[in-house]
């Protein structure tokens, strides 16, 4: 099933926004991730994540980390990411399956209820709180950051993706047509 990037209604919210462009943005990454050969989505860079694939990995781990804290409920990770990366595209489905259900999240929560705070446990140890939207725009954010290493990993090969900046993203899609 593909995943809607266009405004949901006459007056979308700043975080339905959000959570399309993340989407959006994952897509763009993953299509310029098909035409890499295969060997270069999980060399070794310099990189805190070490691969491409890798670093994908990682902002699919921690976006479903989030995913269970928002829900009230467990993961079962006990680091950032695992100690290996599924086929691209494994994870491609994974993370559009998960595109998917921050979207839906995003468009059912009111204000109070994107102003409730949760309590969690950090995976490296320690308590958490954040609000739902501050979790929201921590998982936006925290893409945006990973998708950018991915794209100077890529540029090494060399690579180059389509513009996957937030003005692209309010230009080609949220405010066209």
């Amino acid at each position: 099933m593909a995943i809607e990037f266009g405004k949901p209604n006459d007056n979308p919210s700043m975080l339905q926004m959000f959570t399309r462009y993340k989407a959006w943005a994952n897509n763009i990454s993953f299509e310029a991730m098909s035409e890499i050969p295969p060997a270069e989505l999980v060399k070794l860079h310099k990189a805190t994540f070490g691969s491409i694939i890798h670093t994908m990995n990682h902002t699919y781990v921690v976006d479903d980390i989030f995913k269970a804290h928002l829900e009230g409920g467990k993961h079962t990770y006990s680091a950032r990411n695992t100690e290996t990366s599924p086929p691209l595209n494994d994870l491609r489905q994974m993370c559009e399956e998960m595109d998917r259900w921050y979207i839906a999240q995003a468009d059912q929560f009111d204000d109070r209820q994107l102003a409730e705070i949760i309590e969690f446990e950090f995976v490296g140890g320690g308590k958490g709180t954040m609000s739902r939207m501050e979790i929201f725009l921590h998982i936006v954010n925290h893409g945006t950051y990973h998708r950018g290493m991915i794209s100077s990993m890529m540029q090494q090969i060399p690579v180059f993706t389509a513009a996957n900046d937030l003005p692209v993203f309010l230009r080609d899609v949220w405010h066209a047509g």
